[in-house]
C-alpha cells in the first residue's frame, strides 16, 4: 500500500514482485542487529530477468525500518542484480527509547 501510494505521487512506476523470499526466516522481534542480519542473509531473490536492472535506479518501500537488516539484505540483491542505487524509503524507523532525547 505504501508503494502504490509513492508510485501515485511520484508517477514512477511499481513492481509488487521485483524481490522475492526464497527463505523462511525466524520473527526479527528480539534479535540483536547481528542476528538479524544472519537471519536475512539470503532470504531474497530478484525476479527481474538478467540484466533487466543494469544500470536502474530502485527504492525499496518499507513500513519500519529497526536496524535496517532486511532493507541491507533487499539492496544487496538488487545491487548483485545489476540495480546502479537503491534507496530504501520507509514510513516508520523504531529506535529504542533510551535514544531518544526529550
Amino acid at each position: 500500500m505504501l508503494a502504490q501510494a509513492v508510485g501515485a505521487l511520484t508517477g514512477v512506476p511499481v513492481d509488487y514482485f521485483l524481490l522475492a523470499r526464497v527463505k523462511r526466516t525466524h520473527a526479527q522481534v528480539g534479535l540483536t542487529a547481528a542476528q538479524r542480519r544472519k537471519n536475512v542473509a539470503g532470504a531474497f531473490r530478484v525476479t527481474a530477468p538478467r540484466g533487466q536492472l543494469r544500470g536502474k535506479r530502485v527504492v525499496v518501500v518499507d513500513d519500519v525500518i529497526t536496524t535496517g537488516a532486511t532493507a541491507e539484505a533487499c539492496a544487496r540483491v538488487l545491487k548483485r542484480a545489476g540495480a546502479a542505487r537503491v534507496d530504501i524509503l520507509a514510513l516508520a524507523r523504531a529506535v529504542e527509547p533510551s535514544a531518544m532525547l526529550l
